[in-house]
């Protein structure tokens, strides 16, 4: 049911000169009352064990429904866990689907499917198929994260897309179901405490530089949790610490607004005039929303009351935003006392229906479970214990799927032990009936699974030709970004020094000046919010290849990497997109930051994100070219000492494509399958150079890819033939590594076709030392391949191979 259903007719009996502004005035006092409603229901019933835990909006109602009033259709929103008001105030969230996310409905929560607590909210950005919907007739909300601040990075992209599309003509014409002329605002709200991480400031500082349209709106109710705001924040105010970063007549900057959250009228007028300049002027802007409550605490863990004072609990009651927007009102005469208490005992209805037919849908699927495992056990009644599980199982009132199943399983357990296995098909076929429900409500959009899949895209081999030049690798690169920012107007490129350098190995050389500062642009050391504004850019049609200058820094931008990126199609339920492209260069060069290859951390923290590991640059532009044509987010870590080697170029760089998930077998062997990637495919082959005076042929292959990882199972085919398996990474011992064994012996069941154990050649378990002595005794070198795979070859054959 609309939230505005139920007071149609008590606005149409609003009569008088002004009464179109009375209504809105009922409408917002009306969402009010609800939300707060919904935030004491949400509470009990959590405490009553039918939720697991909730994040509520009480205090917060009256700054959110004035903030939804300046938001218009094409405006996003990249917000926390506290928004429940602005979104029921635009009905983009009914009481219903509030709850249904509340008791983790996977069928009627809209933003998640169940995936996400409540409060965690999302709008489809595009259909079924994966294609984009129109996004400047609907208002948008990029999908939460619970992080702290993360919001932040996402929302500076999403306000940085509106500039691009604002001051590129070509964009306008061919994009425009994403903007209409870059009118749009990016809002992102936040908790004042959150505003001590350290990503808040970096996005302050990234908008006010890049003079984008960001609306940053903070909540300050003057407590994170427990701890008080002098603890918190300097100067004990967000909006005085922040005052430097105003806007002169000579200097850009944001600008800075600040408002009392019980506040109506200069609620209203604030939000209508600030938003105005930021939607009109790009100027980026702080609403700092003072002197919020929250009535019930920080969330349904814990009380309140055994951090805060009794001075301080007496203050929050007289100024509970809604308690003084109901006497603003009466005070204007506005509305009647009567119909302000009619409008209460609604409210109260309202939520409580909504409440129980939410709780009634959800219940409702699991008691047709219950019923059907209760039919199954009754026909096993003379087996041991049945009766007593059918009896349990129906003495449980609200019992959940997985007590269900929990029980059910023990069941078959004990039945197989006691040899009355075979009688139990029914009640497998229930079991197995329950997992495949599963796997499309939890494992599902993990990836794209349409035909815009980069998986999909259709490999077309580099060609050459006998006259194909040798050159430079970092030129193979400059080529290929030359190609698609030359065809492809939705392509950006940014980092530190990509733009008037052309990045630091000059992949990007020339080509600001060819295609100017708005498609490719230098940033500042930020790397947390170079990734968010590439989140948020991907999400309204861009396509970001944003760098990350060595790979030893993208700990810096794990957080947005792994919170953000990788779960934008995941825990949206596949209603939103995000295929950023990050550029990154990593493995071998000099020292303890710029020779690092945590491939393992990386591997453990992204999943949702393609990873590409290239040996070459020409496997690198195919690499580039695959993801541009797909629809998911990947990294590219290119070969630091690779630029300036020699490669031929291809004739048809700029169309050819490498799978993602396919190795490539560099080359034949019989007795050994020698499996590696990225800088490691130099030391291998040098290394079967040297084997070869013991002719101990090594077969050599290159996964091109870690995720997705040898799809087609090529490597155990290998491994039939060799039945020897070692794995070469310059990871830490056991980082990549370890991946790359559970996938090949494991998913793939090479064990069995093994003659000799398997092993790794890895880098010491410490960073890298600077020169290049510490580096051989670091990393992998040729020699640790000759000698690791001779003593394979000695232990299997010791007449033939001697020590």
């Amino acid at each position: 049911m609309s939230n505005y259903a139920l007071i149609q007719e008590i606005l149409s009996s609003i009569k008088g000169n002004d009464s179109s502004y009375r209504q809105e005035v009922l409408k917002d006092f009306w969402i009010c009352l609800v939300s707060r409603e919904v935030s004491l229901t949400g509470r009990k019933e959590v405490l009553s064990g039918k939720a697991k835990f909730g994040i509520l909006g009480d205090g917060k109602e009256l700054p959110q429904v004035a903030m939804a009033r300046a938001f218009e259709k094409g405006d996003f929103r990249s917000g926390y866990y506290r928004d429940q008001t602005f979104m029921m105030a635009l009905d983009l969230c009914s009481i219903k689907q509030y709850f249904a996310q509340l008791y983790a409905d996977t069928i009627n929560d809209p933003f998640s499917g169940g995936r996400q607590m409540n409060a965690h909210f999302a709008t489809p950005l595009i259909d079924d198929q994966g294609h984009w919907n129109n996004h400047t007739n609907s208002y948008n909300v990029s999908s939460d994260i619970s992080s702290t601040g993360g919001q932040m990075a996402r929302a500076l992209g999403l306000a940085l897309a509106s500039k691009h599309y604002r001051q590129n003509k070509q964009l306008r014409k061919e994009f425009s179901q994403f903007s209409n002329k870059g009118n749009e605002v990016s809002f992102v709200t936040i908790g004042d405490a959150s505003t001590s991480e350290g990503v808040f400031w970096e996005t302050m500082n990234a908008a006010a530089v890049q003079q984008v349209p960001l609306a940053v709106c903070v909540w300050d109710d003057g407590y994170g949790i427990s701890v008080p705001i002098q603890l918190q924040t300097v100067k004990q105010n967000i909006s005085t610490a922040l005052s430097g970063f105003e806007k002169t007549n000579n200097q850009d900057g944001i600008s800075i607004y600040r408002v009392q959250g019980w506040d109506y009228p200069n609620l209203v007028n604030t939000f209508h005039k600030g938003i105005k300049m930021v939607r009109e002027e790009h100027i980026p802007a702080l609403f700092h929303i003072n002197e919020v409550t929250q009535p019930q605490g920080h969330s349904t863990s814990g009380s309140h009351e055994r951090y805060k004072s009794k001075e301080r609990m007496a203050w929050e009651e007289t100024h509970d935003c809604i308690k003084v927007f109901e006497s603003w009102i009466i005070e204007k005469k506005l509305i009647e006392q009567d119909i302000i208490e009619q409008l209460k005992s609604m409210a109260k209805e309202f939520v409580k229906s909504e409440k129980n037919a939410a709780w009634n849908d959800f219940i409702g699927q699991t008691l047709n479970h219950k019923q059907e495992l209760i039919t199954v056990l009754n026909n096993l009644s003379d087996l041991p214990k049945a009766t007593e599980l059918r009896n349990n199982i129906e003495s449980i009132k609200n019992i959940a799927n997985f007590e269900m199943i929990e029980l059910a399983r023990q069941f078959v357990f004990d039945q197989v032990y006691a040899g009355l296995g075979s009688r139990l098909t029914p009640l497998k076929q229930w079991l197995e009936q329950r997992y495949l429900d599963a796997e499309v409500k939890y494992h599902k959009h993990l990836l794209s699974e349409t035909n815009l899949s980069a998986t999909q895209v259709k490999h077309l081999p580099a060609i050459y030709q006998d006259s194909s030049e040798e050159v430079n690798g970092y030129l193979v690169l400059n080529q290929y970004f030359d190609h698609i920012f030359n065809t492809s107007p939705e392509v950006l490129g940014f980092g530190e020094d990509v733009g008037k350098i052309g990045d630091v190995n000059q992949g990007f050389a020339g080509l600001q000046d060819k295609y100017g500062e708005l498609r490719i642009f230098d940033t500042g050391i930020r790397e947390w919010t170079i990734v968010g504004q590439a989140i948020g850019l991907s999400m309204r049609g861009l396509r970001p290849i944003a760098e990350i200058q060595y790979l030893d820094y993208i700990v810096y931008a794990l957080s947005p990497l792994m919170d953000d990126l990788a779960t934008v199609r995941y825990r949206s339920n596949g209603i939103q997109k995000a295929p950023v492209i990050i550029r990154t260069r990593g493995h071998r060069l000099e020292g303890i930051w710029h020779s690092g290859s945590p491939i393992g951390m990386l591997l453990h923290s992204i999943r949702g994100i393609h990873l590409c590991v290239p040996r070459n640059m020409t496997q690198a532009a195919g690499m580039y070219q695959t993801l541009l044509q797909g629809d998911d987010p990947g990294i590219v870590i290119e070969c630091l000492n690779a630029y300036r080697l020699k490669e031929k170029m291809p004739e048809n760089l700029g169309s050819f494509t490498i799978p993602l998930g396919q190795i490539e077998i560099l080359k034949q062997g019989s007795d050994l399958t020698l499996v590696t990637y990225g800088s490691c495919v130099r030391i291998a082959q040098k290394a079967i150079q040297l084997l070869e005076r013991y002719h101990i042929d090594v077969e050599l292959i290159d996964v091109q890819t870690l995720l997705p990882f040898d799809t087609d199972h090529q490597i155990v085919t290998s491994i039939r033939k060799t039945n020897k398996l070692v794995v070469l990474d310059e990871d830490v011992p056991g980082g990549a590594s370890s991946y790359i064994l559970q996938q090949i012996l494991e998913v793939q069941g090479a064990y069995q076709y093994l003659d000799s154990k398997p092993k790794t050649i890895s880098s010491a378990a410490h960073r890298p030392p600077y020169g290049s002595d510490g580096d051989y005794f670091t990393k992998p070198n040729a020699e640790d391949v000759v000698a690791c795979i001779y003593n394979i070859m000695t232990e299997y054959d010791p007449i033939k191979y001697k020590i």
